[in-house]
């Protein structure tokens, strides 16, 4: 089986919009990682990372209805794939395996 490929921060916005569950959409997603990372980041890079795991097969995404507080527009949500969830889960295998490997006197060096 061919193993799926995540960047760092393709790994992240999967992950917050797993969190998000039903209310996953590009400003919740963005003010998510903020809060849960202390890093900024822009909404822009947020919708292109978005855009390219549905293209990866990682997301799949609908349009919610309009809503007043938005001018009439509409949001578009999105859910984590079934090839989503294969690629957290191997994600989280290597970083286990990874930090399972590591010396303990590694980490004492690292200050953990």
């Amino acid at each position: 089986m061919k193993r799926a490929f995540l960047g760092e921060f393709e790994e992240i916005v999967l992950l917050t919009v797993a969190v998000l569950g039903e209310s996953a959409y590009g400003v919740t997603v963005t003010q998510e990682i903020e809060q849960k990372t202390g890093r900024t980041v822009g909404f822009s890079t947020v919708h292109t990372t978005l855009q390219r795991l549905g293209e990866k097969g990682f997301l799949s995404s609908e349009m919610g209805g309009a809503t007043a507080e938005r001018g009439g527009r509409r949001k578009r949500f999105f859910t984590v794939t079934a090839a989503g969830r294969r690629a957290l889960q191997e994600v989280k295998q290597v970083r286990e395996e990874l930090w399972g490997a590591l010396p303990p006197q590694t980490l004492q060096l690292m200050g953990g």
